[in-house]
C-alpha cells in the first residue's frame, strides 16, 4: 500500500501492489484552488508585491503556471513575457502567443539574440563545436543528447550534428567540451531571467518559476536562470498532473497535447533525450516510486522493463539528485545573521 497526498478522494487509498499512472490523479480544481490562496497569501504577506510576472514560452509548464496566477489573481495582475533567440523554434513563439492571448494578459516579445551574441554565448558554444567537428559552422543545426545512465554507464553526453544536406552524425563530447557547451547555452536562462527581473521590479510583482516536480527534483534547471523565481507554483505536482491541470484550466488542446521540449538547440530536442533518459510519463512514475520506497521489482513490472533497468532508473534518480545538489543549495555564509532568521514585523 502506498500513500498520494493529492489522490482524489473518491478513490480508494489502498493501491493494489501493482502500481500505475492512477497514482497521479488528484482534484484538479480543488488543487487549483489551492494554489490559488497560497500565491494570493505569498504575495500578500511575504512577498508584498501586486501581481505576477511570467516568461511563456509555449509549452506545457509555463503555460500553467501562467493560467494558474490568471486564475487566483485576474489577468490584470499577470504580466507576460515571450524572449525567444534565435535558437528557439517558430512554434514556441507562436504557441506562447496564443496562450498569453488565451489568458487576456498584456505582455511584450523581446528578442535575446543580439544580447547573447554582444556576450558571446554563440562563439564560446560554436568553439567546443568545432573542436569535435571541425567543419560545424552557423549553416549547421546540432544539440547534445544524455547517454550512459539507464545503462549502467555513467551518464555522459553525445553532441549530434546536422549539415545543411541533412547529414546527421555524433560524436561523444569531452568533460570539457561539454562544460563550455552548457556554460554558454546557460546565458539563454540567465538572460530572460535579468528582463524578467527587470519588469517585477518595474510593476512591483513578483517573479514566477514554471518548475515542474520533476525538473525541480532532478536539477533541471539553471541556477541564477530558470531556477530563480520568487514563488513556484507547480514544483510539488508531477508533470502528468501538470497536464491534467492543463486541461481542467481550459488551455488550448495544443499546449495541452505539447512534447516537453528543451527549445535551447537548434535540433529538435525532446526533455528526455537531453536529461531525464525517459518519456515523462514513464519518468514521473519512476520519480513516484522511488520516493514511496516501491520495490524495484514493481516499477519493473509498471514500465515492462527488466529489473536490472529498473534498478539503473533508480539509481540515475539518486545520482542525480547528488550531482545537482549544489542548484538547489542557497548562499553558504560564515556565520549565520539570526536577526534575518525571524519574519518582519507585518
Amino acid at each position: 500500500m502506498y500513500g498520494n497526498p493529492l489522490i482524489k478522494k473518491e478513490m480508494s487509498t489502498e493501491l493494489n501492489s501493482a502500481i500505475d499512472k492512477t497514482v497521479f490523479n488528484i482534484d484538479e480544481a480543488a488543487e487549483i484552488k489551492r494554489i490559488g490562496e497560497h500565491i494570493r497569501t505569498v504575495l500578500r504577506d511575504e512577498l508584498r508585491r501586486r501581481g505576477c510576472v511570467v516568461a511563456v514560452s509555449g509549452g506545457i509548464d509555463s503555460s500553467v503556471s501562467a493560467a494558474l496566477c490568471v486564475d487566483a489573481l485576474g489577468s490584470s495582475k499577470v504580466f507576460g513575457l515571450l524572449l525567444p533567440e534565435k535558437d528557439s523554434s517558430d512554434d514556441s513563439v507562436i504557441d506562447g502567443k496564443s496562450v498569453m492571448e488565451y489568458l487576456g494578459i498584456d505582455y511584450i516579445q523581446h528578442d535575446i539574440t543580439s544580447t547573447l551574441e554582444e556576450i558571446g554565448c554563440y562563439r564560446m558554444r560554436n568553439e567546443s563545436f568545432r573542436r569535435v567537428f571541425s567543419q560545424y559552422d552557423d549553416s549547421w543545426r546540432a544539440k547534445i543528447v544524455l547517454s550512459g545512465g539507464n545503462k549502467g554507464q555513467y551518464n555522459h553526453f553525445l553532441l549530434v550534428v546536422e549539415s545543411p544536406d541533412g547529414e546527421v552524425m555524433e560524436k561523444r563530447l569531452g568533460h570539457k567540451d561539454y562544460l563550455q557547451i552548457v556554460a554558454a547555452t546557460n546565458f539563454k536562462q540567465r538572460v530572460r531571467k535579468n528582463i524578467e527581473y527587470f519588469h517585477a521590479d518595474r510593476l512591483n510583482y513578483a517573479v514566477v518559476g514554471t518548475p515542474n516536480r520533476l525538473e525541480y527534483d532532478q536539477g533541471f534547471f539553471v541556477k541564477n536562470g530558470d531556477g530563480s523565481a520568487d514563488i513556484k507554483p507547480i514544483a510539488h505536482l508531477y508533470k502528468t498532473q501538470v497536464y491534467a491541470l492543463a486541461r481542467t484550466l481550459g488551455l488550448p488542446e495544443k499546449i495541452c497535447n505539447a512534447r516537453p521540449t528543451t527549445d535551447t538547440y537548434s535540433m529538435e530536442q525532446g526533455q528526455d533525450e537531453f536529461y531525464f533518459g525517459l518519456p515523462y510519463g514513464d519518468m514521473d512514475l519512476a520519480l513516484w516510486a522511488n520516493n514511496q520506497n516501491v520495490p524495484v521489482e514493481e516499477l519493473a513490472k509498471a514500465l515492462q522493463i527488466s529489473v536490472d533497468k529498473a534498478r539503473l532508473i533508480y539509481n540515475d534518480i539518486v545520482n542525480k539528485r547528488r550531482a545537482t545538489r549544489y542548484l538547489h543549495a542557497k548562499p553558504y555564509l560564515i556565520e549565520e545573521i539570526s536577526e534575518l532568521n525571524d519574519k518582519a514585523e507585518s
